[in-house]
């Protein structure tokens, strides 16, 4: 999921906040102390921020994969169809 650019409930601009908050989390920083030293006070903003899990990444390593297999088919196939006759029969 992307962030969302803003709170769902009351339409505040959190995704400004967003890359902070997630450079902090990853040092080790506790969230609770995170959200209140960025003044982000409303539950609903909170929610926001640790409920978003950033899964894009991981989402376009198995389209790319897809990509492959789909191409490696397609040109297996072309290879074993034969090509239909076009106009029409002659009636004898």
């Amino acid at each position: 999921m992307l962030v969302p650019v803003r709170c769902f409930t009351c339409g505040f601009p959190i995704s400004i906040y967003w890359e902070e908050y997630k450079s902090r989390l990853s040092k080790g920083e506790d969230p609770e102390s995170i959200l209140n030293s960025l003044n982000i006070t409303r539950y609903c903003c909170r929610r926001m921020f640790i409920s978003t899990f950033e899964y894009i990444d991981e989402l376009l390593q198995y389209v790319k994969v897809k990509e492959k297999v789909e191409t490696k088919l397609t040109h297996s196939f072309e290879t074993e169809v034969p090509k239909k006759r076009r106009g029409r029969r002659k009636i004898k």
